[in-house]
């Protein structure tokens, strides 16, 4: 088993399992579009006896905003 950690964005300091863990992205449905995520560095805890394997995936995009401004206003 692995899990992902998630930095930056609307999902940050979330852990998620993998099913894949030779993805480079991961993209996630959020709102109405969808978040991008891509790894940071190597895998770590990858023996036998260390616990699951874990990868950092740092915020990366979105396909629509996040926040997006509905009535046209900036305040």
């Amino acid at each position: 088993m692995a899990i992902a950690r998630l930095t930056g964005g609307p999902l940050d300091g979330q852990v998620i399992p993998l099913d894949d863990e030779s993805d480079d992205t991961l993209i996630m449905p959020y709102s109405e579009g969808q978040l991008v995520y891509r790894r940071q560095g190597e895998a770590t805890n990858t023996g036998e006896s260390d616990g699951p394997t874990q990868s950092v995936f740092a915020f990366s995009d979105e396909t629509e905003d996040i926040n997006p401004d509905t009535d046209g206003r900036d305040d």
